[in-house]
């Protein structure tokens, strides 16, 4: 058995106010599992996405997450799971003004490839987006992403809450 206290685990540098992965400090190898909190305006993940061989799980605790997906926005609340198949794109949003509470899971553990959509405006349209994880002048761990066609930022997230909107 291995036992682990959430709040024991450090908190990533993610497009949520808290992501802890819980998978290492649970010794798993067959499954991912992630706890979030997300603050209004925060997403799940970096870009809109799929897993080429994962399912992911959404079990949302508390407040109403929105997931973009192909067939339009899809609202989850409070005590209901979702579930996305191998090669499905999708981005949770809360769009609410409560925090949201969740578990992620995903099964394999491994992702296979993961195409990642983000609205580039140089190219003014959606495209393939690279992540990278950086030291920025402080010192501090940052992600970047940049459009795979051009080379523009489209996005940079920080540890922890951010103020405004999340890119």
């Amino acid at each position: 058995m291995d036992r682990v206290r959430i709040d024991d685990v450090e908190n990533d540098v993610q497009p949520a106010a808290v992501m802890r992965k819980l998978t290492e400090p649970l010794g798993l190898t067959d499954v991912a599992i992630n706890y979030y909190e997300l603050e209004p305006g925060d997403s799940f993940a970096f870009a809109y996405h799929s897993h080429e061989v994962q399912e992911e799980v959404f079990c949302i605790l508390s407040g109403t997450a929105t997931f973009e997906t192909e067939a339009g926005p899809v609202e989850v609340g409070a005590g209901e799971v979702v579930r996305f198949g191998r090669e499905e794109f999708q981005r949770g949003w809360n769009y609410g003004d409560e925090r949201v509470r969740a578990f992620a899971i995903g099964a394999p553990l491994e992702y296979g490839t993961q195409p990642k959509l983000r609205y580039c405006p140089d190219c003014d349209a959606e495209t393939e987006g690279e992540l990278e994880r950086i030291e920025d002048p402080e010192g501090e761990e940052v992600v970047v992403a940049r459009c795979v066609e051009c080379d523009t930022e489209t996005g940079r997230w920080h540890r922890g809450s951010m103020d405004g909107e999340v890119p």
